[in-house]
């Protein structure tokens, strides 16, 4: 792949709770320079001024996951009215290893309802954390409530980032029906076409400069 059709599938992110306005205005010169797909920040640094054809993405539920379902789409939803493109959600991992599939899909759809198309509902599902049968529930019940995308990870887990293993698992599941996003632990252009090959859609990094020097033009 060419270095500039790499660069359109990442989200160039930026979530250390500690970013600062000048880290989150420097990430954007960064996304717009390298053209990359979009910049993906913290909600609380929007709304966010972005060069025409950068977009701009955010998290909700972040990094654990572990709130309810109407605070979630609260957040969601407070981000589309600033200004966001793209919503990236932590599900509730306790209902997936209790195996609350039914609780789950209801969660994902009330923040789908709060992020309406063409925005975009990406589903955090934390991958490295679950078992495969895990892994293949929680792409069904984001499928079921409507999200555009399944990723991988937050990047904040002990359990580790994205797998080519579970990249591939995750394509399988959703087929082209959905995108799959990897991120967490992607930090040079060999793991980051690893990763396309596997099945992956997107790119969740923040080393994009790092990344994309390693791919030729």
């Amino acid at each position: 792949m060419k270095k500039s059709e790499v660069a359109q599938m990442i989200d160039h992110t930026l979530l250390k709770p500690e970013a600062s306005g000048a880290d989150v205005a420097r990430i954007v010169k960064e996304g717009a320079e390298l053209g990359t797909y979009s910049v993906c920040v913290s909600p609380s640094m929007l709304p966010l001024e972005v060069p025409e054809g950068l977009h701009v993405a955010c998290v909700v539920g972040f990094p654990s996951g572990a709130v309810k379902p109407e605070i979630k789409a609260a957040e969601a939803a407070r981000a589309v009215e600033d200004g966001t493109d793209e919503v990236d959600m932590v599900i509730n991992l306790a209902l997936v290893k209790e195996g609350r599939a039914k609780e789950l899909e209801a969660e994902i759809k009330a923040v789908r309802d709060a992020v309406p198309a063409p925005k975009i509902l990406k589903v955090i599902i934390e991958s490295a954390a679950l078992s495969d049968e895990e892994i293949i529930m929680a792409c069904k019940a984001s499928e079921a409530a409507g999200a555009d995308f399944v990723k991988t990870s937050t990047g904040f887990h002990p359990a580790g980032g994205a797998s080519v293993h579970a990249v591939r698992l995750m394509r399988e599941t959703v087929g082209d029906r959905l995108g799959v996003k990897a991120s967490g632990g992607i930090r040079d252009g060999k793991t980051a076409l690893e990763m396309i090959e596997a099945g992956a859609s997107r790119l969740g990094v923040s080393a994009s400069l790092a990344i994309l020097a390693d791919i030729e033009e």
